[in-house]
């Protein structure tokens, strides 16, 4: 059964994958007019009890966020833990109306309440000519921070997944292109699109926390052994740019961020196979993502299985949805 890319079902048909994505789509065109229309005050206060509700519903994101959070903190149990995993809804749920309202923002509105902490990473790095990757967790306001860098005059390149239905897709880059972002789907075209906007000198922004592709090297992440992706450091090796690993953490300001960017990863060429420098460097990578999340475990949004003895794990890159705990 085809009905392309939006076009409903014949009239005889029923096709539940695609009224369940049209119901998807709709929720967050329905949640982004909200987001946009309400004042930040208002819009802020929708957080915690989305969040709550979220946290009620989602029985198995909370056990999975569990997980997490007891690898970053072993000493969270009970009430703290209980605290924690709320926190990490409320956290997730800021983001998304954040995400919601930012292409609506003036750039005055996204600047005076952010904070910098190791900017001029960034400016050396562009000084030089060869672009700079910023290696991100799914920590915090990310997206705040890269409208951020746009306003600033700065080309910024991000790599997103393909989403299904490809409308929800479409969508979110239009989302993401309104911030002043360029967007390149993930696949095989991903690695040459990256390379040209390295060349032309633009921040590149991965999120390096979670191997979606399921290909990228074994490390030691939280002391235990999983994989990440390896292409911050494979660009890093090609192309010269610089691995510069960057949390985004929100502040209790109203519509307050801290962007924390680090000293760059070393990545030189030393074993004679390629792969073997990817891999190391991507475990010095993986350690400068745990000093990042280490700082606000709370706001760290990985709601899904990220190592193998996670419930899940083998499936997950194939139900997996935008950034979300399913989207």
């Amino acid at each position: 059964m085809s009905n392309g890319r939006g076009r409903p079902p014949a009239f005889d048909e029923f096709d539940p994958k695609w009224i369940s994505g049209q119901l998807t789509i709709g929720g967050y065109k329905m949640g982004a007019f909200a987001a946009r229309m309400l004042p930040g005050i208002m819009a802020a206060g929708l957080a915690t009890p989305i969040g709550a509700t979220a946290n009620f519903s989602n029985p198995e994101r909370r056990a999975m966020i569990e997980r997490h959070l007891r690898r970053v903190d072993p000493t969270l149990r009970g009430g703290r833990m209980r605290r924690a995993v709320q926190e990490a809804f409320d956290s997730y749920a800021r983001y998304w109306i954040e995400s919601f309202r930012l292409p609506y923002l003036s750039k005055r509105a996204v600047s005076a309440p952010f904070v910098e902490d190791g900017y001029r990473h960034i400016l050396d790095a562009l000084d030089v000519g060869s672009g700079a990757i910023i290696a991100l967790p799914h920590l915090g306001g990310w997206e705040w921070a890269g409208r951020w860098i746009a306003d600033r005059g700065h080309p910024i390149t991000v790599i997103v997944e393909r989403l299904d239905p490809p409308e929800l897709f479409d969508w979110f880059v239009d989302l993401r292109s309104k911030l002043g972002m360029t967007v390149v789907p993930l696949g095989p075209e991903a690695g040459t699109a990256v390379v040209k906007a390295l060349k032309a000198n633009h921040v590149v922004c991965l999120l390096s926390d979670r191997d979606i592709q399921g290909n990228g090297p074994e490390v030691e992440f939280f002391g235990e052994r999983t994989t990440l992706p390896g292409g911050a450091a494979t660009l890093a090796l090609r192309t010269g740019a610089p691995i510069l690993p960057t949390g985004v953490y929100f502040t209790n300001r109203l519509d307050g961020h801290l962007g924390y960017v680090r000293p760059p990863v070393p990545a030189v060429r030393e074993a004679k196979r390629l792969r073997d420098d990817v891999q190391r460097v991507t475990q010095h990578l993986a350690t400068e993502l745990e000093v990042l999340i280490r700082r606000a475990p709370t706001q760290w949004h990985m709601f899904q299985p990220n190592w193998p003895s996670d419930p899940g794990y083998p499936q997950f890159s194939s139900t997996r949805g935008p950034d979300l705990p399913k989207t």
